[in-house]
């Protein structure tokens, strides 16, 4: 019989490598530390000058060592109702994004149908049209259709580009999952809308979380689709509001860097909540 030859043990690094392998790291450290100090200082300038008293910016310390929030009073009291429309836009974008991409990711994965891999490149060709041509065709589509300055024309418009990034991303995760959990509940006799609706959709919870705060941060942000597509006060999301206040109330900088600051918060909270999904769905359809 031919001997096993027991593993060799690895010698354990001593104090001296240790230390040494600390001291190498540590210029890397205060290197990744510069270099976030420098990315997160715009925020923190932001912050600092929405707390100074009178809007001056200019003359801001570097502390605000006495804190006024008369700003934040102001942002909300002129920019609350833009505050509300870019949540409502933003949510309704991601469910309607949501509800076409889902579906459609799970064939794309799971049917065999012909032109799969047209659809996918039409997709990915989506994705590099410039927005300002999708939003001068909106436009003219929208007068007809009596589209502008409604919430729902924003939120069409906003899904229309959060909808082929989020079939990208949830049909990776689909594709990755195995093809015996989907011929169980056909043997059970359910049928495939119920195997999408009761197997598919639970399991694929962080690929529609991903994509669902993708849709939002998208449809939160947007710029081109609010200006080219509202003409009235009645409809105003907060970037538009935002670009607008600069210029009626450029001398009060605490105001404009409030309602900056508030625009950012809900983006803020939710990478904070949702980041532990976001991980697990992009890396999860990664790997089959």
């Amino acid at each position: 019989m031919t001997a096993i030859a027991a593993p060799t043990k690895r010698p354990t690094p001593g104090p001296a490598r240790v230390a040494r392998a600390k001291r190498t790291g540590l210029p890397y450290t205060a290197l990744g530390i510069l270099f976030l100090a420098i990315m997160l200082f715009p925020v923190y300038w932001m912050v600092n000058a929405s707390l100074q008293p009178n809007g001056t910016t200019i003359q801001a310390t570097w502390f605000p060592i006495h804190p006024d929030f008369s700003g934040y009073g102001t942002a909300i009291a002129q920019q609350g109702q833009n505050l509300g429309t870019s949540l409502v836009v933003a949510l309704g974008s991601v469910v309607v994004s949501l509800a076409i991409a889902a579906p459609a990711a799970y064939a794309l994965s799971h049917f065999k149908v012909r032109g799969t891999n047209v659809v996918l490149f039409a997709i990915l060709i989506s994705q590099m049209i410039p927005g300002i041509v999708v939003a001068n065709a909106l436009y003219t589509a929208y007068n007809d259709l009596g589209l502008l300055n409604t919430i729902g024309g924003l939120i069409l418009a906003d899904s229309s580009h959060g909808i082929p990034f989020a079939i990208l991303i949830i049909r990776a995760f689909m594709g990755s999952l195995p093809s015996s959990i989907i011929e169980a509940g056909r043997v059970d006799g359910a049928g495939h809308m119920r195997v999408f609706w009761s197997i598919v959709l639970p399991v694929s919870r962080n690929a529609l979380i991903t994509a669902g705060l993708f849709t939002f941060l998208f449809a939160w942000s947007d710029f081109l689709f609010a200006l080219t597509l509202t003409t009235t006060d009645a409809v105003r999301p907060v970037t538009l509001g935002l670009y607008q206040y600069i210029g009626s109330y450029v001398t009060d900088w605490s105001s404009v860097m409030a309602t900056a600051v508030l625009a950012s918060l809900p983006a803020v909270v939710l990478l904070l909540v949702a980041q532990k999904f976001v991980a697990a769905g992009t890396a999860s359809g990664a790997v089959k």
